[in-house]
């Protein structure tokens, strides 16, 4: 049914040493009648105090998508299978006989008759219902496939699609960013103070990603309820935040061997580090944390990757 993928940062000592690391001095969350309130202080990367304060209304948090299951192979199999043996019972015995097989990786589908062409119609009806039940189950639990950058076909939770849904909910705290703004700032000033907040937030990690089941993914409003949070976890929060700050710029999310940040199509600086994806050119940030890493700025374990082309780019619609 597919193998699942995560991404994770792994932070090298030296990045550690040589940048400023985030620092979340106080975090609240209180219900209100309105829904919740929630504020932060933390220090920026020039150890100035910082804070910021907004609230998800109720409407909010129940549109927003909260929660990612675990992708669980069995589980999928399951449902596709009982979905078979449901369209397989429509046929009548006395022009076929269907059979079922589970097995560890797959699904077989043995359909045999005496006319080899109603055989053969019946088992592409029985292959599309397959396919079909099993986007369903991926579509129900915010799953996508993906292809690995070692051509493995697997499975992750659709990123792109919990950035979408997440927009709206976020507009409330993303424009608590931009209020705090200087009235002649320009877009780098809220990247600025949108990612010393983001990569302070604590950080969480798991073991080993590839074998995590999605379970240690957090939509964007689960990143604030929880104030915890992983790189790709907080790289959907950013791009739900930004996507409500600027609703029509060009935005990718770019996955590197255990790792994932985000690209925007602004005009770079000269020091700016860039990617180049279908013609135009991407500023690419890293909202993970603790580093306190600049915007249009990257750690030198992504910039390896980056130059050896080790990384897939996802458009953020």
């Amino acid at each position: 049914m597919g193998l699942m993928v995560r991404s994770c940062l792994i932070v090298a000592g030296l990045l550690v040493s040589c940048l400023s690391q985030g620092e979340q001095l106080k975090f609240t969350k209180t219900h209100t009648d309105m829904g919740v309130a929630l504020s932060y202080e933390w220090l920026d990367g020039d150890n100035v105090l910082q804070s910021i304060a907004f609230e998800l209304t109720k409407d909010a948090l129940n549109e927003a998508p909260t929660q990612q299951a675990n992708y669980k192979p069995k589980i999928a199999q399951r449902y596709v299978s009982v979905a078979l043996m449901e369209e397989a019972r429509k046929i009548n015995p006395k022009d076929a006989r269907v059979k079922i097989i589970p097995k560890r990786e797959s699904i077989d589908i043995e359909v045999k008759g005496s006319n080899e062409e109603q055989v053969e119609a019946i088992l592409q009806n029985l292959k599309t219902v397959q396919q079909k039940e099993y986007d369903k189950y991926l579509q129900t639990h915010y799953f996508t496939r993906f292809t690995t950058l070692f051509n493995q076909q697997a499975i992750k939770p659709d990123h792109v699609r919990y950035a979408a849904e997440s927009v709206k909910p976020l507009v409330a705290a993303s424009q608590a960013f931009y209020e705090k703004l200087e009235s002649d700032s320009d877009s780098r000033a809220y990247f600025s103070l949108l990612l010393g907040w983001i990569q302070s937030i604590p950080y969480d990690t798991l073991e080993d990603r590839v074998v995590s089941n999605g379970s240690g993914y957090a939509p964007p409003v689960s990143v604030l309820m929880q104030n915890l949070g992983d790189c790709d976890s907080k790289a959907v929060l950013a791009s739900s935040m930004v996507r409500a700050f600027l609703p029509s710029t060009k935005m990718i999310m770019v996955f590197l061997p255990n790792h994932a940040l985000l690209g925007i199509a602004l005009t770079p600086m000269v020091n700016d580090r860039t990617i180049e994806h279908d013609g135009d050119t991407f500023v690419l940030y890293d909202p993970t944390g603790p580093a306190l890493i600049p915007f249009g700025q990257v750690s030198e374990d992504t910039e390896r990757h980056i130059v050896t082309g080790r990384y897939q780019v996802e458009i953020m619609e």
